[in-house]
Order: C-alpha cells, then sequence, then structure tokens
C-alpha cells in the first residue's frame, strides 16, 4: 500500500501500445499544429465552396487567398519562435566578464567619489 502522493511527483502517463510510460507528455509544436489546420482549411474550404455552387474560378481564388495568408502566418510564427527561443538562450546563459552591467549605481569602486561628495 502506497502513501499518498507528494506534489512533486507526476503522475504517470497512460501507455499506448509499445511506447513506455512518462512522467510528462511529449512537448508538441504549436505552430505546426496550427499550419495543419490552415492547411486543411484551405482544402476543405474550396471543396465546400464548390460544394454550395460557387464557381471554379471563385473556389480556387479563395483557395488561392487562404493559402497565401497561411503562409504569411507561418513565416510570422517561426519568426516569433526563434526569437522567443533566442531569449530563453540568453537567460539561461551565465553572464560573465567585467563588462556586464547590473544597473545603474552598482559601480563600487573606492576610487571614484559618488556625486554627492563635496568637493574640496
Amino acid at each position: 500500500m502506497s502513501g499518498p502522493r507528494r506534489p512533486s511527483e507526476a503522475p504517470p502517463v497512460p501507455k499506448a501500445w509499445g511506447e513506455p510510460a512518462r512522467a510528462t507528455p511529449p512537448v508538441q509544436d504549436s505552430a505546426t499544429d496550427v499550419v495543419r489546420w490552415a492547411v486543411f482549411s484551405c482544402v476543405l474550404v474550396p471543396v465546400v465552396l464548390l460544394w454550395y455552387g460557387t464557381s471554379l474560378a471563385g473556389a480556387a481564388g479563395t483557395a488561392l487567398g487562404l493559402a497565401a495568408v497561411t503562409a504569411v502566418c507561418r513565416i510570422l510564427l517561426r519568426q516569433s519562435e526563434r526569437g522567443a527561443a533566442r531569449l530563453l538562450a540568453e537567460e539561461r546563459a551565465p553572464h560573465r566578464g567585467h563588462r556586464h552591467r547590473a544597473g545603474t549605481g552598482t559601480h563600487r569602486s573606492g576610487r571614484h567619489g559618488g556625486g554627492n561628495t563635496p568637493v574640496g
């Protein structure tokens, strides 16, 4: 008989056939999922338009417009992911060297007087 689970322990994820149980689910690329749904829409919308009697030219124009919007969104999503990854890498990188500034007023060398020191 096991005791209550501690909050730090994640419950195991149920496993499918032949897949070992993991403590955390696999990471999914949300941008890829969005692009997949957009491509699906680029195919589905013109088919539905044709079904309801829209001309072939109108359905083709709609498909091209949706494909263009999907391509632009994909580019913007990738740029956003790269920027976020770069920002995360900069946060994790250790700051080394004497040129790193922690902020104004943090220089504590004894050689320089402060701005409120009387001259005399």
